[in-house]
């Protein structure tokens, strides 16, 4: 018997890590060397630390940010905007039976981690840890 794939928070399988890699390590090509031709990203690094596959690998969330944090949003909206040419651009590199869409949403993990280590060594919350420890 066949198991869901994806489903029921097991996480993702083998396959969609394999695809979201290999079509990270495509992105990560395109926009280093420059392929994609848009005002809105000329002068701007871009990371794509990470891409997530639907699990029928119809839809790819590409992670993404921009070094040095620039205009994060300015540079979501342009590569939003050329998600069909970029899909165009990866689908030519790779050998699959679809071409996955395109999605691209900042990636706030480094921020989140920032904030709850801040919170972590705030005051407030040192003192009920320090409670704990007493009791």
């Amino acid at each position: 018997m066949a198991r869901p794939q994806g489903q029921g928070g097991k996480g993702p399988t083998q396959r969609q890590l394999r695809v979201g890699e290999l079509v990270r390590k495509e992105l990560s090509e395109i926009l280093t060397r420059g392929e994609l031709a848009d005002p809105d990203l000329e002068g701007v690094i871009v990371t794509i630390p990470e891409v997530r596959m639907a699990p029928d690998l119809r839809l790819a969330t590409c992670l993404f940010m921009p070094l040095g944090g620039g205009d994060a949003k300015k540079v979501e909206t342009a590569l939003n905007r050329s998600a069909k040419h970029l899909r165009g651009l990866v689908s030519r590199r790779m050998t699959m039976k679809y071409s996955s869409d395109l999605r691209f949403v900042l990636d706030t993990r480094y921020d989140d981690d920032d904030r709850i280590e801040t919170l972590l060594q705030s005051p407030v919350v040192s003192r009920d840890l320090d409670a704990d420890d007493a009791e």
